[in-house]
């Protein structure tokens, strides 16, 4: 997966840690953001996922993180950031 200039930019200045990057592509919810682009976050369901395969303590320990989004357009992270309020669902 190709990370933008701004993503990389992004996410050192968020503190976002690779870890978090692979389990949001791997586990996080996806829902079509604007102009043909994905948004990836944990929503309970992928969370639930998460603590079934690397363990509830690890999730618990790392929770700070678990509101992380990233924005990709086809196989490109765009940007990447921490939700403040909750996503529409439309």
């Amino acid at each position: 997966m190709h990370m933008s200039k701004h993503a990389q930019i992004r996410k050192q200045q968020r503190a976002i840690p690779p870890l978090i990057i692979e389990w949001l592509c791997k586990y996080g919810c996806q829902k079509r953001g604007m102009n043909g682009t994905t948004i990836c976050f944990f929503d309970k369901g992928s969370r639930r996922s998460l603590t079934a395969e690397v363990g509830e303590l690890v999730v618990r320990r790392l929770s700070d993180l678990m509101d992380a989004y990233l924005v990709m357009s086809g196989d490109n992270i765009v940007t990447i950031g921490h939700r403040y309020k909750p996503l529409k669902r439309n």
